[in-house]
């Protein structure tokens, strides 16, 4: 698990929350994990940091993908609540 090392307060106003808290609960996970994601989104990390995710990703070993892909949306969202 990453550990977090700052703490940081913001306002929002109440539309905003609104929309991060529905994303958080459809995700099953918290409002700050919602907001993580998002400054992850809008301000990429460095070109290295980059290039060494790209290198992870295409360096894994291939997955086993079921006959039938309509697990695969349950899944993918499990695995997207448990991200920091």
């Amino acid at each position: 698990m990453r550990m977090f090392e700052r703490r940081l307060q913001i306002l929002l106003d109440d539309d905003r929350y609104r929309r991060v808290e529905h994303v958080a609960r459809e995700r099953g996970t918290s409002v700050a994990a919602v907001i993580r994601e998002a400054i992850d989104r809008g301000l990429p990390a460095t070109e290295s940091v980059r290039s060494s995710a790209a290198s992870r990703v295409l360096e894994a070993p291939d997955m086993e993908v079921p006959r039938d892909p309509s697990g695969l949306r349950e899944e993918l969202d499990e695995l997207r609540s448990r991200r920091p």
